[in-house]
């Protein structure tokens, strides 16, 4: 069984900060890419950074100079910084890996985690 298990979520005025963070946990033999997506009301769910387990990092158009996506492999878990932010950024966010299960054989199962609110008032 595995868990990716946000946190960090809530409510920041326009231009303030937040950081979002998400462990995953379980039966885990190795993770691969994860990354942050969000769902605004009415929206579909959107990509919003992921990073390779060596580092690469890919960000949304819309994020790109405000939003910094890490890892920490030894732990398991991936941070979202979001700087700069705009009243667009209000969503859920979910964290989402790509994992290699114990005892799944050697493929990729992607996971995601059960979301977390951010709400950027103007």
């Amino acid at each position: 069984q595995v868990q990716l298990v946000e946190s960090g979520g809530g409510l920041v005025q326009a231009g303030g900060s937040l950081r979002l963070s998400c462990a995953a946990s379980g039966s885990i033999l190795r993770i691969e890419t994860m990354g942050w997506y969000r769902q605004a009301p009415g929206k579909q769910r959107e990509l919003v950074a992921t990073i390779t387990r060596s580092g690469s990092t890919n960000y949304a158009d819309s994020v790109k100079g405000r939003f910094t996506i890490s890892r920490d492999n030894a732990k398991n878990t991936v941070y979202l910084q979001m700087n700069s932010q705009k009243p667009e950024d209000t969503a859920v966010y979910y964290c989402h890996a790509q994992i290699i299960p114990i005892g799944g054989g050697l493929g990729l199962v992607g996971y995601w985690g059960q979301g977390t609110q951010v709400i950027v008032s103007s």
